[in-house]
């Protein structure tokens, strides 16, 4: 299993975790609002909405939150205005991290995701510090589930899939932003079931930390999800079996 399927692995868990408390829900109500005011609130020409309300669904996430989500954005109920914000920053070791917030108080949200940084042993830096060691792509997962590999790997790759990795019980699929749309919908129509399919950012290269470092970072990037502005974090951590397996221990 490759670094970012145990990170899409760790967040799935926590995922799952968070709709228990219903934390998702305010996350995925506010990511759902600002689709439908990028491009409207019908579900089969935003496909960026789809993605969402997809994972809202996948959450059990109530159909009346994401109807109200839709209403809100359509500005047919009365709502705070929202703000898309990327910061970037180092963490231990070095470790390359970017954080997407959708904040409506940009002052709390740099003052919180500042506080999570000094807490856990990185820094805050300038705007583009690390953006160059990334790059944006669609990301899908696939859990195995009896999937001949070879049939997936050819299903993706002929709708425009860029790589596609086999892991023992996960398929991962890669692809550029502009044919990410066409490679999901080619997954959906042939009924492959996927546990993830977004828009991430992908480092070009990794990181490797020694454990207790590595365990750090991840403690960061626990504390940034654990905000109610954030998004999703991205970081360019080599997340090794022990490292993994430690982590899991924790958590």
């Amino acid at each position: 299993m490759s670094g970012h399927s145990k990170w899409s692995t760790i967040k799935r868990k926590k995922a799952v975790e968070d709709a228990k408390r219903g934390k998702i829900f305010t996350k995925v109500g506010r990511e759902i609002e600002v689709a439908v005011r990028e491009a409207g609130p019908d579900l089969e020409t935003n496909f960026k909405l789809r993605l969402i309300v997809d994972k809202a669904k996948q959450a059990n996430m109530p159909k009346d939150n994401i109807e109200r989500a839709i209403r809100r954005g359509a500005g047919l109920e009365k709502t705070e205005a929202l703000e898309r914000i990327t910061y970037e920053g180092y963490g231990p070791g070095g470790t390359a991290l970017m954080v997407r917030v959708l904040t409506d108080n940009r002052n709390r949200a740099v003052s919180d995701i500042r506080r999570a940084f000094s807490r856990h042993g990185g820094n805050l830096g300038e705007n583009g510090c690390v953006a160059w060691m990334f790059e944006p792509k669609g990301y899908i997962t696939v859990p195995m589930n009896g999937h001949a590999p070879d049939e997936l790997f050819e299903l993706a790759v002929e709708a425009g899939a860029e790589d596609v990795l086999v892991g023992e019980d996960m398929v991962e699929v890669y692809a550029d932003v502009d044919d990410f749309q066409s490679v999901q919908e080619a997954l959906s129509e042939a009924n492959i079931e996927m546990d993830t399919a977004e828009l991430s950012m992908v480092p070009q290269s990794k990181v490797n930390l020694d454990l207790a470092q590595g365990l750090k970072l991840m403690s960061l990037v626990d504390a940034l999800e654990e905000l109610d502005d954030v998004e999703q974090v991205y970081s360019n951590l080599e997340i090794t079996d022990e490292l993994f397996e430690q982590y899991a221990e924790m958590s």
